[in-house]
């Protein structure tokens, strides 16, 4: 037995028992994208429900509930032709998210509900952000916040049950530090806003689940230490010789914390942004792109996971519920085999640091910047706008296979175990030596990633797993430069702006054309591994079906 209970087979890596652990999939608890409104399109529905199936999402979180184009909040009414008419008080109508939140539910997800952005009829500035014009302000009237609030999550719990809401999580804004796109007020003014939206949640029903603050990134300055930021403190950062060796902190989680420690308002999770980036202004006002190096993302969540156990909240859940390589919907590596690379290499390294790291996001239906140019366009997707599969829906599909037992750990990969059905699964990689441990930088052009698939060198996998019984079949899949590799080949085909649709169908068998083989056991019971991985290649593991 191991120390925690769970029945431990007679398995041996490499001639060694295992000691197995919990390996919690942190990937898969929860999966972001861009609005609400995108939620009752068709095409963003089919995908979703591929990508649940695939790969065994539990939440999703997105943008804009509260947007005018769900029409929750109204204090004026019409026909669209002249004037609206005043409402003598407010009317909540739920129609619009109904059809969003059934879909999702019906699914067996839940819906992890970031509450925002601010109705026209209630903000303070409107149109701050987005094509689609997001309201990110203070609101006019902080009852009328409350009474939108309330009676949202009191018609959720009317609708799907009060224990099925409890298992919701409810999250009070999104990035209120960027000034003014995401929000228009100072940081005492989100912290008040939090006051008044954990209360009111509160009242209806202690069991339900609150937090924030939601804020985007971690930076090593004092940027946000005020009210607003102040961009004359991050002229060093700018300037910096090695951007890795400064001191990168949570934004607002500290101030967060005391804030509400202070009036001792609950917080029962901690959420905030991790994209491993960062975009400093020099004294001369211009910006600097910066890229942190490799394990920035480790680095950030053991540091966040220290500070909330040393907090007032210790028992606080983590959700960082935006992650990626940048946070830019027009960087070209989104699509590429060296995103799958790195986003496998960090979710494998971070599995027990958060109770969940969102990606962002699972389709290129994106519209914060309108619709994307071309098919391949640096959308967040795991999927792009028609559907077809990038390299990094791959890497997901292979964690999700992993068990729940860790058997070895190893800098290249793992190998696991399923508690339930004792099946043995493994995922590798090579992301490669040439790098350094420098991170994926963004890149504005689908030529300009190219570069990178010269690194090398190849990566040689060879392991044992004993114990096994003999005559069990394992799968080998294996996304690499010539396999599975859509947006290269979209590029070989001259990158046209407008595929046909015999062009899309080759596209579309290009993306699932992974190199594939299976290994048999042999009668000693031992299957003996020995696999090379060329630069950049994500390989899984799994017995066959």
């Amino acid at each position: 037995m191991t120390s925690d209970g769970v029945s431990e087979p007679r398995l041996r890596i490499d001639g060694k028992p295992c000691d197995e652990s919990a390996f919690p999939h942190v990937w898969s608890r929860c999966i972001g994208a861009g609005r609400a409104n995108e939620a009752l399109r068709a095409d963003w529905q089919r995908q979703f429900a591929e990508v649940v199936d695939a790969c065994g999402f539990q939440y999703i979180r997105f943008h804009g509930v509260f947007h005018d184009d769900m029409f929750v909040y109204r204090e004026s009414y019409g026909g669209g032709f002249g004037e609206n008419a005043p409402l003598a008080s407010p009317v909540y109508t739920f129609g619009y998210v109904d059809k969003v939140f059934d879909f999702i539910v019906d699914r067996g997800v839940r819906p992890f509900v970031e509450l925002g952005f601010m109705p026209r009829e209630l903000a303070t500035v409107t149109e701050t952000v987005f094509w689609w014009g997001a309201h990110c302000s203070p609101p006019k009237d902080m009852a009328r916040w409350v009474e939108l609030v309330t009676r949202s999550v009191e018609h959720w719990i009317d609708r799907y049950g009060l224990d099925e809401v409890r298992q919701w999580r409810f999250e009070v804004w999104n990035e209120p530090n960027l000034v003014p796109h995401f929000w228009t007020g100072t940081k005492t003014e989100y912290f008040e806003l939090y006051e008044q939206t954990v209360t009111a949640i509160k009242r209806i029903d202690p069991g339900l689940k609150v937090g924030g603050p939601a804020t985007s990134v971690f930076v090593p300055d004092d940027r946000y230490k005020g009210e607003v930021e102040d961009r004359a403190a991050t002229h060093a950062t700018a300037g910096a010789a090695d951007v890795d060796a400064l001191d990168w902190r949570p934004v607002w989680v500290e101030d967060f914390i005391a804030w509400c420690a202070e009036r001792e308002l609950p917080i029962d999770f901690i959420s905030t942004h991790t994209y491993p980036t960062d975009f400093a202004f020099g004294a001369d006002g211009e910006a600097v792109q910066i890229t942190r190096y490799a394990d920035a993302t480790f680095d950030d969540l053991t540091l966040l996971r220290k500070l909330v156990s040393n907090s007032a909240y210790p028992d606080a859940e983590i959700h960082i519920t935006e992650w990626s390589t940048s946070p830019s919907s027009r960087d070209f590596i989104h699509d590429t085999l060296f995103a799958a690379t790195f986003i496998t290499r960090s979710y494998l390294q971070c599995a027990t640091l958060a109770d969940s790291i969102s990606y962002w996001t699972f389709t290129d239906v994106f519209e914060e910047g309108g619709a994307g140019i071309g098919p391949f366009h640096g959308g967040f997707g795991l999927v792009n706008e028609s559907g077809i599969h990038k390299p990094t829906f791959h890497a997901f599909t292979m964690l999700e296979r992993l068990g729940d037992r860790l058997l070895l750990s190893t800098s290249d990969g793992v190998v696991t175990r399923d508690s339930r059905t004792s099946a043995v699964s493994a995922v590798f990689f090579n992301y490669p030596e040439d790098m350094a441990l420098r991170g994926v930088r963004s890149e504005n052009s689908y030529p300009a990633t190219r570069a990178l698939a010269e690194m090398g060198p190849s990566r040689r996998i060879r392991h044992s797993i004993g114990g096994l019984e003999p005559g069990t079949e394992f799968l080998v899949e294996i996304v690499d430069w010539e396999h599975g590799n859509a947006a290269e080949a979209w590029y070989r085909l001259g990158s046209p702006l407008n595929p046909s649709r015999a062009e899309s169908e080759y596209l579309s068998r290009v993306a699932d054309s992974l190199l594939r083989f299976t290994l048999t056991v042999p009668e000693t019971g031992v299957l003996d591994l020995d696999v090379e991985l060329a630069p950049w290649a994500v390989m899984s593991l799994r017995q066959s079906a």
